[in-house]
């Protein structure tokens, strides 16, 4: 009632209209407490002009800063806590910046086949219980956020004129690398200490294969959790991992309403930039989803990789192309990638080191080398340079690992040409093990990928 009543007021200071139709208001300047003498006045002036000047350079936006621990696991990836519901349930996800939905285990009845992993009892699986929240809701078919999962949906059931509909959006089924889940689309609360997203899209699978954890999607897709949230730019820093459950973390840094403060300072190193770009094929939703960078060079001890350009970037099929996904683990390569960049390192380091012909056959790695007796590893750098300018030297810790206290092998793995269609798709994909000490930043307002080595904590 105050409100109305101010308006009013407000409203009836101003002339209805005039002759000439036109409003005319008398300008007067602000009434100032009088000063000592004219030059306190104009030091003054000054000053305003000045903070007057700093406003108009650098505005302020409301910028939310949200940061949660990342873990790394013993299955190969890295997992964040995020709560949904009310009251609040947290779970483990898996972070995947190779795809956009976000879901986790669902109900009492939710069923994982093969999911029995080192440290991972199946029977245990954290869930989320719907009947337990009160602000759950099961996504309606009219729900715009349906859309963005079945963009071409007809609600058959539903009368185009109404406004109310009971028919639901239809379920989901995903196929990942090694596994595979499904179940039905949710709306919830996420809720972090610092803010709450309501009416969150998420998956409650119901079933699973060969996934024993939820994933939270950071991919490009419209659904992912970045895109849902608004952010502007996300990063992270991976620990190194040996594939164990240590209490280790870094810091998954969410930033939305503005640029932020969170770059690391490394010396006098700088953040290196490289743009996204997106796939031609826009017919293929997952091809979307993905963090395509531009490749420009691998070098190997300062020797240049010759891959053949079909590669390097996606052609008019979709194919090639290198995308960043902290949801594998190894990088992959083509075969043929993987055979030009494995013989230069065996052309330069089995000067020094013999093969380790049978740990290849048993690990599926190579090349592996025999360093028995070694005091020191000398092997060379692997690099990627991408568009820009932006170079991506690995720590060696990167890309070989000891499978002993005698051997070690290459961490870049390939499909040896096993199945036509597995060669579909990105040529290169960078995984998290590659990823170890670095700073990642996923710029989503100025679309590129910025990167800096450093030791992540």
């Amino acid at each position: 009632m105050h409100r109305l009543l101010v308006l009013f007021s407000l409203f009836s200071l101003l002339p209805i209209f005039s002759s000439a139709h036109k409003i005319t208001l008398s300008l007067s300047s602000a009434v100032a407490p009088p000063l000592s003498s004219p030059w306190q006045k104009l030091n003054q002036l000054a000053a305003a002009s000045l903070a007057r000047a700093h406003h108009l350079k650098h505005p302020k936006t409301n910028i939310s800063v949200t940061k949660t621990p990342l873990f790394p696991k013993s299955y190969g990836g890295y997992s964040v806590s995020l709560s949904f519901g009310t009251p609040t349930q947290t779970l483990s996800f898996v972070m995947d910046t190779g795809s956009s939905l976000v879901w986790f285990p669902c109900t009492q009845r939710y069923k994982c086949s093969s999911c029995n992993f080192p440290n991972i009892n199946s029977v245990n699986i954290s869930r989320f219980i719907p009947k337990s929240s009160s602000s759950v809701k099961i996504l309606g078919c009219k729900n715009p956020k349906c859309r963005l999962v079945y963009p071409n949906l007809e609600c058959k059931q539903c009368d185009k004129k109404s406004t109310s509909c009971t028919e639901t959006c239809p379920p989901y089924i995903i196929q990942y690398g090694s596994g595979s889940t499904g179940g039905r689309l949710l709306s919830e609360t996420l809720v972090f200490p610092e803010k709450s997203v309501e009416n969150f899209m998420v998956g409650c699978s119901l079933f699973s294969s060969r996934q024993p954890s939820g994933i939270a999607g950071f991919g490009r897709g419209p659904e992912s959790l970045p895109v849902q949230m608004g952010l502007n730019k996300f990063s992270y820093c991976l620990v190194s991992h040996r594939f164990d459950d240590m209490p280790v973390s870094s810091e998954l840094v969410l930033i939305s309403g503005g640029a932020g403060a969170t770059r690391p300072t490394t010396g006098n190193a700088t953040i290196k930039y490289t743009p996204f770009r997106k796939n031609p094929v826009a017919s293929h939703s997952a091809f979307q989803d993905y963090y395509y960078v531009t490749l420009r060079k691998i070098t190997v001890g300062g020797t240049r990789v010759k891959v053949p350009y079909k590669f390097m970037v996606p052609g008019s099929d979709g194919n090639g192309g290198t995308i960043v996904d902290s949801g594998s683990t190894f990088t992959a390569m083509d075969n043929q990638v993987h055979e030009l960049v494995a013989q230069e390192f065996e052309k330069q380091v089995g000067k020094h080191y013999s093969r380790a012909a049978d740990i290849e056959k048993e690990s599926g790695l190579r090349p592996c080398f025999i360093v028995s007796g070694e005091k020191t590893i000398n092997l060379p750098k692997l690099t990627f340079k991408f568009k820009g300018g932006a170079k991506m030297e690995l720590p060696i810790a990167d890309y070989f690992s000891f499978l002993d206290d005698s051997v070690i092998c290459m961490t870049v793995v390939t499909n040896n040409g096993i199945g036509q269609g597995i060669l579909a798709g990105p040529s290169i994909i960078l995984g998290n093990y590659q990823q170890q000490n670095f700073y990642l930043e996923y710029d989503l307002e100025n679309q590129r990928l910025g990167f800096l080595k450093q030791i992540c904590h």
